[in-house]
């Protein structure tokens, strides 16, 4: 049974003939005849009365009619949803993100994807660098968000914007006065508060060489994971933090953001993915990142 015999039927039983049922399908009337008689010996039943006024369905071909209808549209509804999948304009992504992009590039690229891909369905899930990694790796999500450098041999990291480190300071401490800049050197004997090396190895280091840069190694007293915790712990007087820039918009009662003297120090925001792998849907996706981060 051929698609075509199943277009040939419907329009000769909508055209009521064979002969216009022909010409709307562009065809000569003895192959179509041949295709519905082939039709009807397949399926064993005569689906359609030939009279001299006209052809009109048999109960057979009524019943006949009512379903191949339906399976034809839903056919060309199929052909629709895969030309659709292929554009990128369905289907699911589940996207990893760390903490810090839902405070800067995040909520901008969400906007911006789900206004030109309404139909698309997005799982989002917070998710450390390392577990990003984790995830990928059993094909759990189809990208992340995940501080840099990241260098694993199966996966792809792709830089899509530097941050600048700043330091979050308790309110109520006095390096936290005034709008200046504060120099990192009077901060030698403070405590700090930083997420551990094995979930966020680049800005662990980071942190770790600007300081030693200006002179100390840092007295890391505290450890938290997520970078909500690390501010939660500095409004609390626990110590200080070194966190990026769009941290501020985290904005916590008890904590006080101030920039840094000299040289900046930037940590890497990024998208990772499993390398060589990549959809449609994933690629619109780190378009509307890259339009969001400038």
């Amino acid at each position: 049974m051929e698609l075509r015999q199943l277009r040939y039927f419907i329009a000769v039983a909508e055209a009521g003939s064979f002969s216009r049922a022909a010409q709307l399908l562009h065809v000569s009337q003895p192959p179509l005849s041949v295709q519905i008689k082939a039709l009807e010996d397949e399926i064993g039943v005569r689906l359609l009365e030939r009279t001299t006024r006209g052809v009109s369905l048999t109960v057979a071909g009524a019943a006949f009619f009512e379903e191949v209808r339906g399976a034809l549209a839903r056919i060309e509804h199929a052909k629709s949803a895969a030309a659709r999948a292929d554009r990128g304009e369905i289907g699911m992504l589940a996207i990893g993100f760390v903490s810090i992009a839902d405070y800067g590039v995040l909520p901008p690229a969400l906007k911006g994807f789900r206004a030109s891909r309404p139909l698309v369905e997005v799982q989002l899930h917070e998710l450390t660098t390392d577990a990003q990694i984790r995830e990928l790796r059993a094909s759990r999500l189809d990208l992340g968000i995940a501080l840099g450098p990241v260098n694993e041999p199966d996966l792809q990291f792709d830089v899509l914007l530097h941050e600048e480190l700043v330091l979050a300071a308790p309110a109520n401490h006095p390096l936290a006065k005034g709008e200046g800049a504060v120099d990192l050197r009077a901060l030698a004997k403070e405590s700090f508060i930083i997420p551990p090396r094995d979930i966020a190895p680049g800005l662990y280091d980071l942190v770790q060489d600007h300081c030693r840069a200006f002179g100390f190694v840092p007295r890391i007293t505290q450890h938290a994971r997520q970078m909500q915790t690390v501010i939660s712990l500095v409004s609390s007087g626990m110590g200080f933090a070194l966190v990026p820039a769009s941290v501020r918009n985290l904005k916590r009662r008890g904590v006080q953001y101030r920039r840094l003297r000299g040289k900046p120090a930037r940590v890497e925001l990024g998208v990772l993915r499993a390398r060589g792998a990549s959809t449609p849907l994933v690629e619109h996706f780190i378009a509307a990142l890259r339009s969001a981060s400038g």
